[in-house]
């Protein structure tokens, strides 16, 4: 469980809590979206989310997302987010950004000469990145967690 929390107008940020093991049932077999298989209808592993999820404990945060800018990626209000600060930024990662004061969750479109924040919903604007903002990758979003 997050144990604590930091605050911006587009995320509120959680620290993960890893000193315990998350252990979930794990079916056995790989669910079908197809047909379902009779015979496994059981479960015999357990899964620890804490290691399937998080690679580096110490730099890793997780986000409840409030904007609607990454809709169209799959990422709306409520997702959470677990977020890498170990991981290089790179050209189609999905990134939480510090840009002018505030953190903001884009696409990373790099180009020869510039780099860019794409949101993955029209009503938004990309937003270039130029020498004149204070900028910084501030982690890769490794998954999203979904409520169905």
């Amino acid at each position: 469980m997050p144990s604590q929390k930091k605050k911006s107008s587009a995320l509120e940020f959680f620290i993960p809590d890893t000193s315990v093991s998350l252990d979930l049932p794990l079916l056995v077999q790989a669910v079908s979206a197809g047909f379902p298989s009779p015979a496994e209808d059981y479960t015999d592993n357990v899964i620890d989310l804490n290691k399937e999820l998080i690679r580096h404990p110490y730099a890793t945060f997780l986000a409840r997302v409030k904007g609607l800018s990454m809709k169209d990626a799959g990422i709306e209000p409520g997702d959470i987010l677990v977020i890498d600060k170990s991981l290089d930024p790179a050209d189609g990662k999905i990134a939480v950004c510090f840009i002018d004061g505030e953190f903001v969750l884009k696409r990373i479109k790099i180009e020869k000469d510039c780099a860019w924040l794409m949101p993955a919903n029209e009503k938004f604007k990309p937003l270039r990145i130029t020498e004149d903002n204070n900028f910084q990758v501030w982690g890769i979003v490794t998954y999203v967690i979904k409520k169905m």
